[in-house]
């Protein structure tokens, strides 16, 4: 059976646990889930909100793309991968990844390589506004993601 696979990039907040149903309801074969959220950090309280910009349609394609080779990668049953855009506040929700499948370690490790392709490769952007005022440059990707994606290449 092919694995279940949502991709969503949406203004609003999600729902953890109805995200969770979706992918669990009637599926006896579900043997473990691994869910990812990130959140907003407040940067040491100098954060009011976090702005999210991606490339309609070529960021979906991506995501989908990343989450159909975890599914050929390891036997999953479902996966889900949903990212906010627009502007998010300390606290809130970010993206939310899920895999499910048979076993554990393939579901722990299909969330983490769909999380780590989705930091590198997904089109998005960030901008901090700051309590103060002040509006930060766009957030450059971190080294440390680059690196936890490549180890992949060499799994």
């Amino acid at each position: 059976m092919d694995a279940q696979i949502k991709v969503a990039i949406q203004n609003e907040d999600f729902d953890v646990a109805r995200e969770i149903e979706s992918l669990t309801r009637g599926r006896g074969d579900v043997g473990a889930l691994v869910t990812f959220t990130g959140l907003c950090r407040d940067e040491a309280g100098t954060l009011e909100a976090l702005e999210l910009e991606h490339y309609p349609g070529m960021a979906e394609d991506e995501i989908l793309r990343v989450a159909q080779q975890a599914a050929a990668r390891w036997p999953l049953l479902g996966a889900t991968a949903i990212h906010r855009y627009g502007k998010v506040l300390p606290g809130e929700n970010i993206v939310l990844v899920i895999a499910t499948s048979p076993h554990r370690r393939a579901a722990f490790e299909a969330a983490e390589y769909i999380m780590d392709y989705l930091k590198t490769r997904a089109p998005f952007w960030k901008k901090e506004h700051r309590r103060d005022g002040s509006v930060g440059e766009w957030v450059e990707a971190k080294d440390a993601d680059d690196s936890a994606a490549e180890r992949w290449e060499q799994a």
